[in-house]
């Protein structure tokens, strides 16, 4: 039986739920090369410490819920490099243990828990691009059919929804089509919650085309899905992103942009250097506008959602 939607209590106690920040990004600026087809998650056999200690960070810097760094863990990504279907099932439960075990580290002081609400674990799940590593996760555009995604993304669903972790995040979704697979999968899992959050080619649709606020709309029905939100999208876009997601659901709206530089699919790099951009302004505007989580995906660091937090909540 599902319980409470996990991210009311955040909304009710503190007006908002804070997100951590870009754990991938964050971990290449301590010097840990991405650059392979798992990207992050092949950090899982390299420096699993070092995961460890980002997590934590994020939670000092007041995150009221980490994600997982399974983005890009998949069992076909996984024996790729040479292991196991049971090897890569294993990889991605220690990932969501990682996780666990920062946040029960970092509550377990008595100190983190002054004015805190206990933080949450995410179990995050990527679209199908991620895994391909040619940039399709940008456009959305697939050579499977709906049955070949769904039987994809499958596995690694129920490892994760039948894992410790606290709720699943999809995150970075390129087109409707693979949300409603994602949803589909959502129903199997009876028991958990779930966000869904999509990226955009521009403030008012998807990657692939669809209308923001029609796949919104095609998503409320969900019993179990917390949030509907946008993650890795420009901050600058995230007003109007808000405005176009409120057309389509009641659900709670989340959010969490990347710093707003320019990423190449081809060269694999962000280009230009990052606008500047006033967050305590413009997380107060999206909150004004009603949003119920705030954080950062790509680039965004611990120092900027101690930032957020500091002008949200504390």
């Amino acid at each position: 039986m599902r319980s409470g939607n996990p991210i009311v209590p955040f909304v009710e106690g503190q007006g908002i739920m804070m997100l951590d920040g870009g754990l991938a990004t964050e971990l290449e600026a301590r010097g840990h090369n991405l650059d392979g087809e798992l990207w992050s998650a092949g950090l899982l056999l390299d420096a699993p410490e070092a995961v460890r200690q980002v997590h934590l960070d994020f939670l000092a810097a007041g995150a009221d819920c980490i994600t997982t760094i399974t983005y890009q863990a998949t069992v076909p990504g996984f024996s790729k490099h040479g292991l196991s279907e049971n090897e890569a099932v294993d990889l991605m439960r220690y990932a969501v243990q990682i996780a666990v075990d920062a946040r029960d580290e970092f509550w377990g002081d008595s100190v983190n828990r002054k004015d805190r609400l206990r933080p949450l674990v995410a179990a995050s799940i990527g679209p199908y691009g991620a895994f391909l590593a040619d940039g399709s996760e940008y456009t959305g555009d697939y050579e499977i059919d709906d049955d070949a995604l769904y039987w994809f993304h499958r596995l690694r669903w129920h490892v994760l929804a039948d894992g410790p972790a606290d709720l699943l995040a999809c995150e970075t979704i390129p087109s409707k089509r693979e949300a409603m697979v994602l949803l589909r999968l959502l129903g199997e899992s009876p028991g958990r919650w779930a966000w869904l959050s999509f990226s955009c080619r521009d403030e008012a649709h998807l990657c692939d085309g669809s209308p923001l606020a029609e796949a919104a709309r095609a998503c409320d029905a969900e019993p179990g899905l917390m949030a509907v939100g946008v993650n890795c999208v420009p901050p600058a876009a995230v007003g109007r992103m808000i405005d176009e997601l409120r057309k389509g659901t009641t659900k709670p709206v989340i959010v969490y942009p990347n710093s707003g530089e320019r990423y190449s699919a081809a060269a694999k790099a962000w280009q230009g250097d990052p606008p500047e951009i006033d967050w305590d302004d413009a997380s107060a505007d999206w909150v004004e506008r009603g949003v119920s989580g705030v954080g950062g995906c790509c680039r965004v660091s611990p120092e900027t959602i101690s930032g957020i937090r500091r002008k949200l909540v504390d």
